[in-house]
This record gives C-alpha cells, sequence and structure tokens, in this order.
C-alpha cells in the first residue's frame, strides 16, 4: 500500500535501535559569521525601530559637513539603555522619516556593540517590552541570526546572483526588510529550517493525499472545473493510477475523495494529530509522492516545480509562525480563490491597456482543495491557526517568451558580501545610465498597479516577494508580474460602477477598505517596504540623488494621470500626494500590539502616526 514518507515504515517494536548521530555544529555557525550577521541585524533592528517610533535617538553633536559624501550624511545620534549605558551609532534620515543605521559604527559606553539579543534584553523597558513578548522574541531573534550566518556561508557575488533562473534566486534572498524579526519560523525546529527554509534550497518529492469529499472541496477556474482536468495535467497517468489503485485497495471510492500535495512537516505535526479520527475512518488517506521535485520560495509555504516547470507551482499550509502571521491556508479564502482569479483576470483581459501595452501578468491561484476541520472551523472563537490547516492552492507558473527573464522586486535590495549591490550589477548589465534604467524599472512596475487602483478601485499589495520585475535579455526592466491574489487583493469599500460584475462569492471574500486608505497598499507595500531601502542604496552606489529617485516615480505617476485624464476624480479620491501618510509599523504589531498571543482573526499592521511623504 502506498505511504506518505511523512508515515514510519514500520512500527515494530522489536526492530533493532537505531543509532543516533552525534550532535554536530553546523559549517555556517563560527564566531565571526555570527557577528558579522549580529552587527548587520542590530543595525536594522535600531534603523526599523527608530523608524516606527518604538524607540527615538537623541542626536549627539553637531551634524556631519554636508557634501562629503555626495548624498546626505551620516550623523551621530544615542540611546540610553536600561542599565544606564549610552549606545552610540552614526545614521543617515531618508524618505518616510526613515532611518539608515551604520553598522560598524555602533558602539555601547565607547566600546563596539554588535549584539542585538544584548539590546533587546539591555532596552527591555525602553522598548516597553512585556516579559512573554521578550521570551518569544528572543527566541525568534536567535533564529532569524543562525538564518542569516546561513546565507552568508553560501552568499554569491551579484555577478553570479544575475545569472541564476527565478527558481534558483529565491533561495539567496534575505527576508523582509522592514520586519527585523523576518525568519524566526516559529514551529521549525533547527533540522526543519535546514531542510524546508529557502535558502537551504533543498528540491523535495511531496507526498500527496486522498481527502473525503466530506471533508473536501474543490474549485477552479474555467478549463479547470473538475479535479479531473486538474489531475490530469499535475500527476502523470501512472501516478495517478497508483492513487486510485491505493483507493480500492481499501475499499474505497476514489470518485469519493480529491487529491492533494501536502507539506511533510504539516503532514507529521498537524495533520496526524489534529486529523487523527478523520484519518482513523479513512476520510484522510495517505497516498505516495507524485515523483516532481519543487522548490521552496521565500514565502516558504510555496514550491515551484523544479522537475516539470509547466506545471503549478502549489501553496500549501504550514503552521509555522513567521513574520507576523501563521502561515495556513484560510478555508474560506482557499475555496474562493479561483473566483477572485477569474475576476481580475477579466479585468485585465478587458482592458487594452493592462493587457496590451502594460502586458502585466497575472499569476492566478486557478485551482483550489479545502479542507474542514469538522470542529475547529465551526468555532469562531478558537485561534485562526486552527481553521487554516489542511489545504492546496495551484498557482499558474510563470511563462515567458525566449529573451526575458524574471527576478522578485525583492532581489533588487540584495547587497553581496563584497558590498555590491544587486540593482548595481543589473545596470552595469543594461548599458544604461543609472537613471535611465530606473526609469524603466518605475515604468514598469507604476502604470499596471495605478491602473488598477484608479480605474477599478482594486489593489494589489506589491511587495518584494509578491510583485516580480519582468527584464528583457539586457536586464532592463519591461514588465511586472503579480501573484497572491486572495491573500493580497483589496478593494474600495466606497461602491464604484467597476464593480458591478464583480461576483458575490468575490465581494464577500475580499478585504475593503475606504477609499483613503486604499492607496496605503501602493505606499506602504511598495513605496515603503521596497524603495525606501532601494532608493538609499542606488544614491550610494549608482549616485542617483534620493530626491532624484522619488522625482523619477513621481514623473511615472504624473505620466499616467496625462495618458488618462478622465480618471482625474478618481487620482483625487485614490490621492498618492497627500502631504502625510499613515505610518504602518510591522515590528510595533509584534513588540505591543499583538505580541504572541492567539486570536480569531489574523493581526493587521499597526499604525502609529504619520510620515512625510516624498511624492507631496
Amino acid at each position: 500500500m502506498p505511504k506518505s514518507p511523512a508515515v514510519p515504515d514500520s512500527a515494530d517494536s522489536s526492530a533493532p535501535a537505531q543509532d543516533t548521530q552525534s550532535p554536530a555544529t553546523p559549517p555556517e555557525l563560527t564566531a565571526e559569521a555570527w557577528d558579522r550577521a549580529s552587527r548587520r541585524l542590530l543595525a536594522k533592528m535600531i534603523g526599523e525601530f527608530a523608524y516606527e517610533e518604538i524607540v527615538e535617538p537623541t542626536p549627539a553633536g553637531p551634524p556631519a559637513a554636508a557634501g562629503t559624501p555626495a548624498y546626505d550624511p551620516y550623523d551621530p545620534y544615542t540611546l540610553r539603555l536600561d542599565d544606564g549605558s549610552l549606545l552610540t551609532f552614526t545614521a543617515r534620515r531618508t524618505a518616510y522619516g526613515s532611518w539608515r543605521v551604520a553598522p560598524d559604527s555602533i558602539a555601547c559606553d565607547g566600546k563596539p556593540f554588535t549584539d542585538p539579543l544584548g539590546f533587546l534584553v539591555r532596552a527591555r523597558s525602553l522598548l516597553a517590552i512585556d516579559g512573554a513578548t521578550l521570551g518569544h522574541l528572543l527566541r525568534e531573534l536567535t533564529t532569524t541570526l543562525a538564518a542569516d550566518t546561513r546565507l552568508d556561508h553560501t552568499a554569491l557575488g551579484a555577478d553570479q546572483l544575475a545569472e541564476l533562473g527565478y527558481a534558483d534566486l529565491e533561495g539567496h534572498q534575505t527576508g523582509h526588510p522592514w520586519i527585523v524579526l523576518n525568519k524566526g519560523r516559529i514551529g521549525f525546529s533547527a533540522d526543519d529550517a535546514a531542510r524546508w527554509a529557502p535558502e537551504a534550497r533543498r528540491s523535495a518529492r511531496l507526498p500527496w493525499i486522498a481527502v473525503s469529499t466530506e471533508l473536501a472541496a474543490y474549485r477552479g477556474v474555467t478549463g479547470l472545473d473538475t479535479p479531473e482536468q486538474l489531475y490530469a495535467r499535475e500527476l502523470d497517468p501512472d501516478v495517478h493510477d497508483s492513487f486510485t489503485a491505493a483507493l480500492r485497495a481499501r475499499g474505497l471510492d476514489p470518485a469519493a475523495y480529491l487529491l492533494l500535495p501536502v507539506h511533510p512537516w504539516q503532514w507529521d505535526e498537524v495533520v496526524l494529530p489534529l486529523y487523527a479520527p478523520a484519518i482513523a475512518r479513512d476520510l484522510i488517506v495517505p497516498l505516495g509522492t507524485d515523483n516532481d521535485l519543487r522548490l521552496p520560495q521565500q514565502s516558504i509555504r510555496t514550491f515551484l516545480n523544479t522537475s516539470r516547470p509547466e506545471r503549478h507551482t502549489v501553496k500549501l499550509p504550514l503552521s509555522v509562525l513567521n513574520t507576523l502571521v501563521w502561515r495556513g491556508l484560510p478555508t474560506a479564502r482557499t475555496l474562493a480563490a479561483p473566483a477572485v482569479t477569474a475576476w481580475v483576470h477579466t479585468l485585465r483581459d478587458g482592458d487594452p491597456f493592462l493587457r496590451d501595452e502594460c502586458g502585466v501578468i497575472l499569476q492566478g491561484e486557478v485551482a483550489s482543495v479545502t479542507v474542514e476541520h469538522p470542529l475547529y472551523d465551526h468555532l469562531p472563537e478558537v485561534p485562526y491557526q486552527y481553521k487554516e490547516l489542511l489545504g492546496a492552492i495551484w498557482r499558474e507558473p510563470l511563462r515567458l517568451p525566449p529573451g526575458e527573464r524574471a527576478r522578485t522586486l525583492a532581489s533588487l535590495l540584495y547587497t553581496d558580501p563584497r558590498g555590491r549591490a544587486f540593482t548595481a550589477e543589473l545596470v552595469t548589465r543594461s548599458g544604461l545610465a543609472p537613471r535611465v534604467w530606473l526609469q524603466r524599472l518605475f515604468a514598469a512596475l507604476l502604470p499596471p498597479l495605478l491602473h488598477f487602483l484608479h480605474r477599478y478601485g482594486t489593489v494589489f499589495s506589491p511587495h518584494g516577494e509578491n510583485a516580480i520585475v519582468v527584464f528583457d535579455d539586457h536586464d532592463v526592466p519591461v514588465r511586472l508580474a503579480i501573484k497572491d491574489f486572495v491573500d493580497d487583493i483589496n478593494v474600495s469599500a466606497r461602491p464604484l460602477p467597476e464593480h458591478d460584475t464583480m461576483p458575490d462569492d468575490v465581494r464577500a471574500t475580499l478585504l475593503t477598505e475606504e477609499p483613503a486608505f486604499l492607496t496605503q497598499f501602493i505606499h506602504s507595500g511598495l513605496f515603503v517596504g521596497v524603495f525606501r531601502f532601494l532608493a538609499p542604496l542606488c544614491e550610494e552606489q549608482l549616485g542617483v540623488a534620493e530626491s532624484d529617485f522619488w522625482s523619477l516615480v513621481r514623473a511615472e505617476i504624473l505620466r499616467y494621470q496625462a495618458r488618462f485624464p478622465a480618471l482625474k476624480d478618481r487620482f483625487e479620491l485614490f490621492d498618492l500626494f497627500t502631504p502625510r501618510i499613515e505610518r504602518l509599523c510591522l515590528n510595533r504589531n509584534r513588540l505591543h500590539l499583538d505580541g504572541y498571543r492567539d486570536r480569531p482573526q489574523r493581526p493587521h499592521a499597526a499604525v502609529h502616526g504619520t510620515v512625510p511623504n516624498p511624492l507631496a
């Protein structure tokens, strides 16, 4: 009988005991590597905590002389820690009231200081962290640092990175640029991280399971209306036959079951213990693998098929707490994903500007299987992690014509061990002047995002992992690809005529926001979440002043508005040029708002005050 790799091969207590391996230190875990990663992360921590006004550094002496270097200078600042010691550092103030801290400048009472763990402990009152939160923060910070040392150990130069394909490039990214604890992955052991984290770069064959339609439901777009149409594309005939044979061997009717892959960690840690009654009654049946190798992406729970790239990407629930949320799949949203895809595709396909001029690629979530938990899904008061346990979403692969290649927007923030920015490498390869290359980047990214917002009152969350830049064969940005619809699309709460064709199930699923806040998804996802880090990098490595960077962004928005004068009322309704915008805080959420408490709904970013808008 086929069995999942997650199921032990034998439960025979008479079998000889296996020798356990002696503990071994990972090769990347050295004092030098730890100090290097710690210094970098401490600078990020101070800068992002200052940006969110969790701490308020004090200027120390007069500002440095302007003009040397060419960009705004690093000025001295201090922070008084709980024990009275004085932390000193230098930093640049950049757009949106941001801070860029020089890692090598940090000292405590005059001695070099590189310990972010020690900073948390010695500043816990300053940071207003309670004891329970501090304990979890230290764990999450330590595992983030361990992941950073693993990344450093195999880091590539920017020139080598430029040669990698999309799937392999994902394993070299350094994580969320804004969230300090960006690789906490609470739930993973060190062994799990070495096996399943994207920086491990290890392909895997995923096990499949069969789930009775008493618990499971299927949805698909046109062309994948039935699960059989999906399986015909995703499974070789002999594999599909072996799965149905395994069900018949148990006396079960294959027509009464839906098939889906499952993350091996999820099977072992969540499905076996929490769905045990359903497994005992053969409502859930483990099968074999489909033999395809898949590689985890930055989102951890999403796998690219490297054996058969023409097959779909699969997104699977993973009950691991990473960044702000448990990485499961909400049942209702998983069920609605294909309907959301169909609606968004309809908008794009019916709009010549999006379809023909922008050539925007929308990687649709074209099929899904949801698996209800018999108890948890009917208890609205239980923590949300227990309502996101089992299911799968199939996403369209990224199909590009010859000569084009794709890289996530996040990759543009990468700096190699020699200090060279990946963006600088791409600009050099393009042969274009840096300002011209940036104009091309903004022309690829902004028009489709702006058109969805202003024309259709619909906004994606175009953060670095969801937004994919498509380049030509000279490494010049030419167009945009977007993914992750059902989780990250929001629509205007104010009714618009363009929403009249929105199906009821899509309307019930998508989150809504008032127009004044809807623009925040572009500001926070793209401008604050990516561009506020990219702009100073371009200033330092490309010689494009930060003020010029934001002028180019503004010019592209104005160019779009001139292209569509009939949308003038919408430009005022969804105004990107307000003098100040609300400050969304991702780290403050973890430290003060939600911490690590369980709650029935997914948390959202905290809002704390406002920041100046560099586009105003």
